[in-house]
């Protein structure tokens, strides 16, 4: 089969695109990308041609789009003049999970590093197939596991068809979409309603106890789960932790993980594993082996300074970076830099962010990445409600860039859905100056 794909450079398209390329599928796109993101290199490494337009596209080839791209672009257009067969990206991936045993990791954050590790494990031990959110996707030919990364954005994840369910946490976001948090609720105790067999969930979280199924098989750090972490010790190299399977102690973890959010990912993962016949010793090991997913406290170290890339973009998922980056490194000062994305979100969060970022030594803020919205929809909506609420908060940019020098012996973690590596160059950049 021949397919193209519009918009290939975004985190789900391109796991997409490299799974059917690795199935042996002829497989090519276009982007409007204007910098390098680091979901192409997964593509690079396949040859995948990726083009500035769609005159490759021909109507024999299965057309693939992203629902970021508007409706009027210029793929789409010529894939419905060609008469071409199309798919939104949910749609196809629709198709995978009927075809296999699908493990859909959902929640409102945590699900790509938890996706990552869960795929990690079965690959290593029984073999999977897997979709990650941050450019990676892979075929084993000889697994009919299917780990997948599924995202509750316009209800899309609706469309899949798991046998297994894990859902991390529920919280209000995607507010363009959803209209209040039972909103969001209703559409994940739909998605737990479709799971075939058991629904994994963390119940530390309110709104997942609010689930309703006799599917649920619950996880987490506090009373009252079956699958229970009981922490020993948090250390700057690691975390130890003891898990219980109703009053039976299953085991003892020592990892090199950070954070109870990364426990409690390694709890949903150590019970997934569990249940495809994975023995303790192995969970360990590959677990210990686990190098994380991309953006996800993503580390690089120049001199005392140590730079961090990480995709949080939603106050809760700013909490747990700092709460790691205070775990691993006590003794530096911590000053994050936030790059908003959507308007939206900034409207309705603000003042969560603010509160958030309050628990840093310095905080930077950049402007707001609109992404699909437009600022005159949002009139007075800029980063600076963020700023005005936060004492030691400045705006920062790539020509502002020196205002980091003076930070040393620091964690700078760079946090936002639009990738940052414009800024951490222009970091790296004046630096050499």
């Amino acid at each position: 089969m021949k397919y193209f794909f519009g918009g290939i450079e975004g985190s789900g398209m391109a796991s997409l695109a490299t799974m059917l390329y690795d199935s042996g599928n002829e497989v090519i796109g276009c982007d409007d990308a204007k910098t390098y993101s680091f979901t192409k290199e997964e593509l690079d490494k396949r040859n995948i041609p990726v083009y500035k337009d769609a005159d490759k596209l021909e109507k024999d080839m299965i057309f693939v789009y992203t629902g970021a791209l508007p409706k009027d672009h210029y793929s789409i257009k010529k894939a419905q003049e060609l008469g071409c067969t199309m798919y939104e990206y949910y749609e196809m991936v629709g198709e995978l999970t009927r075809k296999y045993d699908t493990i859909s990791i959902c929640g409102t954050h945590g699900k790509t590093t938890t996706t990552a590790m869960i795929s990690h494990v079965l690959e290593n031990t029984v073999g999977a197939n897997y979709l990650i959110g941050d450019g990676t996707g892979h075929i084993n030919k000889n697994s009919n596991n299917f780990v997948l990364e599924s995202c509750e954005f316009r209800r899309h994840f609706l469309n899949y068809t798991p046998k297994y369910t894990i859902i991390t946490n529920i919280f209000f976001d995607h507010v363009d979409y959803y209209k209040d948090i039972d909103d969001v609720i209703s559409a994940f105790q739909e998605f737990a309603d479709k799971t075939k067999e058991k629904v994994i969930a963390c119940g530390d979280n309110e709104n997942v106890r609010k689930l309703k199924s006799d599917k649920i098989v619950y996880y987490g750090l506090n009373e009252g789960n079956y699958v229970r972490g009981i922490i020993k010790e948090l250390r700057e190299d690691g975390s130890n932790f003891d898990v219980y399977f109703g009053d039976e102690l299953f085991g003892n973890f020592n990892l090199n993980i950070f954070g109870e959010h990364m426990i409690e990912n390694a709890l949903a993962c150590i019970y997934v594993s569990h249940l495809n016949g994975i023995s303790k010793d192995d969970i360990i090991k590959y677990l210990n082996d686990f190098k994380g997913a991309k953006r996800r406290f993503s580390e690089e170290h120049i001199n005392d300074v140590v730079l961090v890339d990480d995709y949080a973009h939603h106050p809760n998922e700013v909490a747990t970076v700092l709460k790691t980056a205070r775990q691993k490194y006590p003794n530096k000062e911590l000053v994050p830099v936030l790059i908003p994305y959507t308007i939206s979100r900034t409207k309705a969060f603000y003042k969560e962010f603010a509160d958030v970022l309050k628990t840093a030594d310095k905080v930077y803020v950049t402007d707001i990445e609109p992404a699909r919205e437009k600022f005159e929809d949002y009139p007075g909506v800029t980063s600076d409600l963020i700023i005005n609420e936060i004492p030691n908060a400045e705006h920062i940019s790539a020509e502002e860039i020196s205002k980091l020098y003076k930070h040393t012996n620091a964690v700078i973690p760079f946090m936002g859905c639009k990738d940052p590596t414009w800024l951490i160059d222009a970091y790296k950049e004046g630096l050499k100056q």
